[in-house]
């Protein structure tokens, strides 16, 4: 039994290590540095409830908290940056940097008009898709392509997009362990952003926390094939949460 708890607790620091935050923001590949722009929490701790208070931005933001306000023209390209721990690696050559290559899933983007971006809380707003990246036909996860890319994520701000300030929620979705209910992994972080351009949209949208359902097919589900490939079974994935804004 000993031996048992001590084998259980030699791999503990594995399981709870291979998790994320994010923590920059670039607009057309220029870096505002980090912790600029956007709140990032302390933890990389995933929430695992959907209905969790925290779910729009997460919570026990990085102090002090920036107070900068990004400024992005309709058209840019918008992008965060995840590490496994603040600054990125937790040690050289961290292989969990900018996250364990197990945990495949999504890489979304949402946004949330705001009259202050830099001091707006995110409970109560209206979040719209602006950007997701699922399961391709080759079997590869937006999380993958965010490793290749250095942790970065980017996206192209729509032309059609109102001007004004806005939070812009940047979430992975490990789908791992996602096959029993409660077990998917949901990191997010907001960046704080003012959109310039000629736009009149908003989109479809959704509250954080009631926008996924712990049953959503995207959510509870199975990724690995019978030969243990996380290829999504070789069905099609359905990302989570509303349709994406259209211009």
């Amino acid at each position: 039994m000993k031996l048992l708890a001590a084998a259980v607790l030699s791999i503990l620091p594995v399981l709870t290590s291979a998790h994320c935050v994010a923590q920059r923001v670039r607009v057309n590949g220029q870096d505002n540095g980090q912790l600029v722009g956007i709140r990032t929490p302390n933890s990389n701790n995933p929430i695992q409830n959907v209905n969790d208070q925290n779910f729009a931005c997460n919570f026990g933001y990085r102090s002090p908290v920036s107070s900068k306000v990004i400024d992005v023209k309709a058209g840019d390209k918008v992008g965060v940056q995840w590490g496994h721990v603040i600054g990125g690696a937790q040690m050289a050559n961290d292989p969990d940097n900018p996250i364990a290559k197990s945990h495949k899933g999504p890489t979304i983007f949402y946004m949330a008009k705001v009259d202050n971006a830099a001091t707006a809380q995110p409970n109560g707003l209206k979040w719209f898709k602006v950007f997701e990246d699922g399961l391709d036909g080759s079997g590869k996860w937006g999380v993958d392509r965010m490793i290749a890319s250095g942790g970065w994520v980017d996206m192209t701000m729509p032309q059609c997009v109102a001007p004004g300030q806005y939070l812009l929620r940047a979430e992975i979705i490990a789908l791992h362990s996602a096959k029993n209910q409660g077990q998917a992994q949901f990191y997010m972080g907001c960046a704080q952003i003012n959109v310039s351009g000629s736009g009149t949209k908003t989109g479809d949208t959704v509250s954080f926390p009631g926008a996924y359902s712990a049953n959503d097919p995207g959510i509870l589900i199975n990724i690995y094939d019978t030969m243990g490939q996380p290829n999504g079974g070789g069905q099609p994935y359905k990302i989570p949460g509303p349709k994406l804004l259209t211009c």
